[in-house]
């Protein structure tokens, strides 16, 4: 057994208390933080994303913070800024709140393409410039962000290809009924349950498994399908510009990463198809024919994962 599987299940446990019947939603945001990567999250108002996010902060025991984007929000808003103490004469930086382990930015969408611009370095090389001068992020940085796909006045949509900078892209979905009545009965309360979720490992722990999950075994079949499944998208009628190079190691890393949260030190084709809408989705810019017709990026990966032959891996 994978000794990443054991801290994977103790995370997930200590999630799942406060965030009901999405498991395979924390997991998934598990793959992208042991892969070193960033996941943005597409879904309507009151899906629990804050939650989600400040649950697994407390469980992993990381510090946690979150930006509410507004058009006249500014980057300094975000990395932060000096500050000129008149006794002395002198400059105290104060850090801004992107200097956490897990941070939400909230309706990234609504914030002005540079302060958007601002968060591409840190999601891309783990720092921020500010004043002339680089500053490293903390180790494990992890970012979350949430986009509403449903109002577009005062928003200002992601380019390609900063939603290409992102290891997965996914949505929550609506609960059940059942599950959306627990979530009732558990606030019942004056606090947030969320207040006492607490830490089950170390923030530190995590890089160590970072590590581990690099060295997670890939066959080359299942190398071959990742490289057959991404050439797909990319000569696909429907697509004018299929998945991009960062997209292929996404997968490739991601499928790593999920194979240990289950417990194996190998990958199989399951890992891939699991993960592949989450990698591709966001990575596909449709032709004018294909939105035309109503033909949506979803439907586009399921036909790519049916064409290509799934390979049988050699024990």
């Amino acid at each position: 057994m994978h000794p990443v599987h054991a801290w994977a299940r103790s995370v997930l446990d200590a999630v799942e208390v406060v965030f009901f019947g999405k498991r395979s939603v924390i997991e998934r945001l598990l793959v992208a933080l042991l892969c070193r990567g960033h996941v943005l999250l597409e879904d309507v108002p009151g899906m629990g994303k804050t939650i989600l996010a400040r649950a697994l902060a407390a469980a992993l025991g990381g510090e946690f913070s979150r930006i509410q984007c507004t058009p006249d929000l500014l980057p300094a808003d975000i990395l932060g800024v000096s500050v000129y103490n008149p006794s002395d004469g002198t400059f105290t930086f104060r850090e801004g709140p992107i200097m956490a382990n897990i941070v939400l930015v909230d309706e990234i969408n609504r914030a002005t393409p540079r302060t958007q611009s601002a968060l591409l370095e840190a999601t891309g090389e783990g720092q921020v410039s500010i004043e002339g001068k680089r500053r490293e992020l903390p180790d494990p940085f992890f970012l979350i962000a949430t986009e509403n796909p449903v109002e577009f006045e005062g928003t200002f949509p992601l380019p390609e290809a900063q939603q290409d900078r992102f290891l997965l892209a996914m949505n929550i979905g609506y609960a059940d009924r059942a599950v959306e009545q627990r979530i009732v009965e558990s606030q019942r309360r004056l606090t947030h349950p969320v207040n006492d979720v607490t830490p089950v490992t170390e923030i530190d722990a995590v890089r160590d498994l970072q590590e581990q999950v690099v060295a997670v075994h890939v066959d080359q079949s299942i190398l071959d399908y990742i490289s057959a499944l991404v050439e797909a998208s990319r000569s696909n009628p429907n697509v004018r510009i299929g998945v991009s190079p960062r997209g292929t190691l996404a997968l490739y890393k991601s499928s790593q990463a999920l194979a240990a949260i289950r417990g194996r030190d190998y990958v199989i084709p399951e890992d891939v198809k699991e993960l592949c809408a989450a990698v591709f989705t966001k990575r596909l810019i449709l032709a004018n024919q294909a939105s035309i017709r109503g033909i949506t990026s979803d439907a586009i990966v399921a036909s790519i994962l049916e064409s290509v032959p799934t390979p049988v891996v050699p024990e």
